[in-house]
């Protein structure tokens, strides 16, 4: 006798019932009324708390600037200049390029305060000066990794290793996104090339409608969005049904996620045709706003990414990671200084501006650094043709924030005397991340995502909130 609907448990009820808890998801995904933003999955959520900030840009400086050219004033070093650093400080510790033993390198530009809050800063970044009293400068950053590649992939998503999602990626996953024609999470780049690669703002385990999205620095701003020769938005938009149709079924009958993923990638993608052209179109911007920038006819440059992240983050995007790398300065610091602050300043400073002029500062973040810093030692080899620079450094380094709930006006965390170690107020790159998750109303131990049989998270097993920075 078969059971009655009484005697049915839920489990049985879905089992038998030809439908089933996937396929109810499945109709709710693709029913034929779009979600919010037009994005299944990416979905604006609700926070845990109150929320500073609602969109980050993160300006990150690919190849680690010195802290000691820019952030960091140490004269000490300038008395000590090419006599062995004391043995008492170095021992132990390893580096790429020199040895432990290598004679001190003077800092190479002068420092002075500025502001009401009497900041302290080189005078390679004259701009920066002008908003002073807006940032955080945190000199007593630290990190677990002292090569390129898993120190960047280390700051971007919280493991040395590929395959772990990027920040940008946690955060389109935890609170969604509230653009409709754009990603949630967008990368601009500049300079050289990157030594995590792509790998830095990639989806890692979660869906991968979470990655980030490459904008190029010419033609059209995002690969195969417009139309092929000859070929209409019409004719487009059939082709993208037909598709879609078809992906539709093929989900029915396997439950691939991936395929899920590639819906949502077609129908972005047709979104976009319209709007990245338009986003990145600068005519409609003020002279003053260009020259602000040191924006000159629309060329390709930093300062161009930061108005464009400026313009992202006012449509909706909720994460902009603006690279810009050059700044490995194993030989000539004083050179490579003053050509990559040369490049970004303006740029770092006009966004500050910019966002504060329009109201935007109050709840954007934006954060400035590198992957570690450099040594107080002189980096010199024959071999390699190199003189008067530095090798990497992660036990200290210097950041600085702005906006979206952070503290301005203040500095946070001291050095030794030579710069080396921290004696004040350690930050760890975790504390960083859990910081940036705060501000938007994240819990940071509470956002994971079960993988391979254990529960994820952006500050792995560690990470506590810098409150000194909150203001």
């Amino acid at each position: 006798m078969e059971k009655s609907l009484h005697q049915t448990t839920r489990r049985q009820f879905f089992d038998t019932c030809g439908i089933g808890l996937g396929k109810i998801a499945l109709g709710s995904l693709l029913a034929g009324g779009t979600s919010y933003a037009g994005i299944p999955g990416i979905l604006p959520k609700s926070t845990l708390f109150g929320a500073k900030a609602k969109r980050v840009i993160y300006l990150f400086m690919a190849g680690a600037p010195s802290q000691l050219e820019l952030f960091d004033n140490k004269p000490k070093l300038k008395e000590l200049a090419g006599t062995p650093i004391p043995p008492s400080i170095i021992a132990g510790q390893r580096y790429a390029f020199i040895q432990p033993d290598a004679a001190v390198l003077a800092p190479q530009f002068p420092f002075s305060k500025h502001g009401e809050s009497g900041i302290e800063l080189s005078d390679q970044v004259p701009h920066l000066a002008k908003v002073a009293d807006h940032i955080a400068v945190v000199k007593s950053v630290h990190t677990d990794q002292f090569n390129h590649a898993p120190a960047q992939l280390f700051l971007n998503t919280g493991g040395a290793l590929p395959g772990r999602p990027a920040m940008g990626s946690w955060l389109s996953y935890g609170i969604g996104s509230e653009s409709s024609d754009l990603p949630a999470f967008v990368v601009l780049k500049t300079g050289k090339s990157l030594g995590g690669g792509a790998a830095l703002w990639d989806s890692g385990f979660l869906p991968g409608n979470h990655a980030g999205v490459p904008f190029r620095e010419s033609g059209d701003p995002i690969l195969h969005t417009s139309n092929p020769m000859g070929f209409d938005d019409e004719a487009q938009r059939a082709s993208l049904d037909v598709i879609q149709e078809l992906n539709k079924r093929r989900f029915r009958q396997v439950g691939d996620p991936s395929i899920k993923t590639r819906i949502e990638a077609y129908e972005m993608a047709w979104r976009m045709q319209s709007a990245a052209p338009e986003l990145t179109d600068l005519k409609k911007e003020s002279k003053e706003t260009l020259e602000l920038y040191g924006v000159k006819d629309g060329e390709p440059g930093f300062g161009r990414n930061c108005l464009l992240a400026r313009r992202m983050i006012e449509r909706g995007v909720r994460f902009v990671q603006v690279y810009h790398s050059g700044w490995d300065h194993h030989g000539d610091v004083e050179k490579g200084i003053k050509t990559q602050a040369g490049e970004t300043d303006q740029g770092s400073a006009a966004l500050i501006q910019d966002l504060k002029d329009r109201g935007l500062l109050e709840d954007t973040l934006v954060i400035w650094g590198g992957e570690f810093g450099r040594t107080p030692m002189i980096e010199a080899s024959e071999t390699l043709r190199r003189t008067k620079g530095r090798d990497h450094h992660p036990q200290a380094f210097s950041m600085w924030f702005a906006g979206g709930g952070i503290k301005p006006g203040i500095t946070i965390g001291e050095t030794d005397e030579l710069g080396f170690n921290i004696v004040e107020d350690p930050v760890h790159i975790h504390d960083v991340q859990a910081t940036v998750l705060h501000l938007l109303g994240i819990n940071h131990e509470t956002l994971t995502y079960r993988y391979q049989g254990r529960d994820f998270r952006l500050t792995d097993v560690h990470g506590r909130v810098v409150t000194k920075l909150l203001a």
